[in-house]
């Protein structure tokens, strides 16, 4: 942990040191007033940058107060921005050192004017380093400090000619992906959960990924689970991330101890956590039912403890089922082929990589690299998939383009 802590940091020195150059050649004919601020703005940011980094190797990020944590972030993305800008700087000079090298092969004339040739590139190359590191860092920070907490409220209606007509226009709340330890504090929260409330919905579902790693994420946060209330119950399933797969633990009993934890704190909340069962959702004497299974990776060797017979056993005289499993291409590679009965499967997961557009005749991310159907209403024959692009974030912290979704699905009997 400490070396790649002191390489990452060693790395963050240099690009900096690198990317002063472009400045230094970008401001060369500035008047002095205006080089001086943006050459001592360049400084002072670089000398954040370089102290966070040798903090870093002394006070270990995971120990970082909220502050710390959301500071790192902002000057993660400016040095990886700038990375970016200063790919334009070793263009030229990867070019420069083949010249120079080619130029012992061969004699130069005396009246060359590849100096001030090379001069003016170099300018030219450090505005495109500097217009390349400021417009997306610009961009990058405005999704952790405004995009991050920019919920949208999506509202689909799934008809079927299966839902009893008692639950013709049935309200379903879908949450998903909410990594409670990326939140700097509840306010985020709080927010989001005022607009659920607001939905009047008869039944949440939460579909996994409550925590980035560890159960004691949701310490202080409870009150705010426990207000999740609907008529019709609150109920949940396990995403990937709600295993503790990714952390290194002292024992394999104090992991088991972590998730009995995560377990124990949602049934605290008031939610029912389904692990490859299923519940009969009743209103005025007609039923349907609701199946919820464990991780079932399909991309990128992510883990399947989902047990899709176990929670679907039983559950067949139902005349219309809900489906609740975390990723999404889990409804390709086995709901779809091997339970065509299971009419409407709620996933998240993908995140829509909490980047991409979404305007009126364009929805683009980089996750439809990834996962063939990654945020919407999907169907397939009378099945169908809904991807909810998640409540909270992780890695990035933010959002852009992709912001952060509140599902309400109505049934509709047809």
């Amino acid at each position: 942990m400490f070396v790649r802590i002191l390489i990452f940091s060693t790395l963050i020195i240099l690009i900096e040191l690198y990317f002063l150059q472009a400045v230094k050649t970008f401001t060369q004919d500035f008047s002095p007033g205006k080089k001086t601020v943006l050459l001592y703005t360049t400084y002072i940011i670089a000398c954040i940058s370089i102290l966070m980094a040798i903090v870093a190797v002394i006070y270990p990020p995971p120990n970082w107060t909220p502050f710390l944590r959301l500071l790192s972030s902002i000057m993660i993305i400016i040095v990886l921005c700038k990375l970016i800008g200063c790919t334009f700087l070793l263009f030229d000079d990867i070019l420069r050192l083949c010249k120079w090298f080619f130029s012992f092969f061969k004699s130069k004339p005396a009246d060359s004017v590849e100096v001030a040739e090379g001069i003016s590139r170099l300018k030219f190359l450090s505005q495109l380093a500097i217009t390349f590191t400021v417009v997306p860092a610009v961009g990058f920070i405005y999704g952790m400090v405004s995009g991050a907490y920019k919920y949208r409220v999506h509202k689909v209606k799934v008809p079927s000619s299966k839902i009893p007509k008692e639950f013709d226009g049935f309200k379903i709340v879908q949450l998903s992906d909410i990594h409670t330890g990326s939140f700097l504090n509840e306010d985020g929260l709080k927010k989001a959960f005022e607009i659920v409330k607001e939905q009047n919905a008869d039944l949440i579902l939460f579909t996994g990924d409550l925590v980035n790693n560890e159960a004691k994420e949701v310490e202080g946060y409870e009150h705010l689970f426990s207000s999740l209330k609907a008529p019709h119950g609150v109920y949940s399933v396990l995403g990937n991330h709600d295993y503790g797969d990714y952390v290194q633990w002292d024992t394999k009993e104090a992991k088991r101890a972590n998730l009995e934890k995560l377990k124990e704190k949602q049934k605290d909340f008031g939610w029912r956590l389904l692990m490859n069962e299923h519940v009969a959702i009743e209103k005025n004497g007609a039923k349907i039912g609701l199946l919820g299974i464990e991780n079932w990776g399909g991309n990128m060797r992510f883990p399947r403890y989902g047990k899709m017979k176990d929670a679907y056993v039983g559950a067949e005289d139902y005349p219309f089922k809900i489906l609740m499993s975390h990723d999404p291409s889990h409804w390709d590679m086995q709901v779809v082929l091997e339970y065509p009965e299971v009419d409407l499967t709620l996933s998240g997961h993908t995140h829509g990589m909490q980047l991409g557009i979404e305007i009126p005749g364009i929805k683009w991310s980089p996750a439809k690299w990834i996962y063939k159907n990654w945020a919407g209403l999907y169907k397939m024959d009378k099945q169908f998939l809904y991807v909810n692009r998640g409540l909270g974030f992780l890695g990035y912290p933010g959002r852009l383009g992709i912001w952060p979704e509140i599902t309400v699905i109505e049934l509709k009997a047809v």
